[in-house]
C-alpha cells in the first residue's frame, strides 16, 4: 500500500462500513455491485482500501474463523463516521465521461461508413445489456425485495440516473445510426443536416 491518502474510493468503502461490518471479500463484491456503475475500480485496488482505513483510524480489523479459514472483518469507528460525515458535507465533482465509441466516431471521416455503423450498433447493444441488470434491480426494489430495502430511497437516486442514461444512449444510437445511414459511402464526403444542427442547438438551450 503506497499511500494512506484518503481518496473517493476510500470514502466509498468507508460508506459501506457505515451500513454494516464486512470482510474484505464482501466489501469488494459489494463495491462492485452497488458502486461499480458510477465508480469502477480494479479489484486489486479495492483490497487495499480497508487496510488504509485501519491505518487512518477510521476502521478496525478483527480476525474471525469461518470453518478452518481465517478472515478479516472490518468495522467503522467513530472517527470513521466523522470523516464520512465531513466528506458528505462537500458537494464533490461532476461526472467524467469515458466513451471509446464516441472517440472512434470523432474520427469517422477517416474510416468507412460501415465502421461507424458497427460502432454505433455496439453502443446500442451496450445500453441494452447494461439496462438488463438495471431493470432487474429496479423491479426487485419496486417489489420491496431489494438488498437493504430499508435504504431504498438512497440507491433510488442513482437508479433513476442510470435508467435515464441507458435510455439516452439507446435513443442517441438510433438517431446516430439514421444519420450515418444517410451518409455517402465515404464519410469524408458527409454533410451535416442543417435542421439537425439547429435542433441540437435548441436542445442545448435547456438551462
Amino acid at each position: 500500500m503506497s499511500s494512506t491518502r484518503a481518496t473517493t474510493t476510500t470514502y466509498a468503502v468507508l460508506g459501506l462500513l457505515a451500513v454494516r461490518s464486512w470482510s474484505t471479500y464482501e466489501l469488494t463484491r459489494q463495491v462492485q455491485r452497488s458502486l461499480g456503475r458510477m465508480w469502477p475500480r480494479a479489484e486489486s485496488r479495492l483490497y487495499d482500501e480497508p487496510k488504509k482505513l485501519v491505518v487512518l483510524g477510521w476502521a478496525t480489523a478483527t480476525t474471525e474463523t469461518v470453518g478452518r479459514r481465517p478472515r478479516t472483518v472490518y468495522a467503522i469507528t467513530e472517527a470513521g463516521r466523522a470523516a464520512l460525515a465531513g466528506w458528505l458535507a462537500e458537494p464533490g465533482d461532476g461526472p467524467v465521461l469515458e466513451f471509446e465509441q464516441l472517440v472512434k466516431l470523432a474520427y469517422a471521416d477517416h474510416g468507412t461508413r460501415d465502421d461507424a455503423l458497427r460502432t454505433i450498433a455496439a453502443a446500442r447493444a451496450w445500453a441494452e445489456q447494461a439496462n438488463a441488470g438495471n431493470l432487474a434491480a429496479a423491479r426487485e426494489y419496486a417489489a420491496g425485495e431489494g438488498p437493504y430495502q430499508h435504504r431504498a430511497a438512497v440507491p433510488m437516486l442513482a437508479g433513476a440516473f442510470f435508467t435515464d442514461f441507458y435510455a439516452m444512449v439507446a435513443r442517441w444510437a438510433d438517431w446516430a445510426s439514421a444519420q450515418v445511414e444517410a451518409w455517402p459511402e465515404d464519410p469524408a464526403d458527409a454533410v451535416a443536416d442543417a435542421g439537425e444542427l439547429e435542433a441540437i442547438a435548441r436542445k442545448a438551450d435547456w438551462s
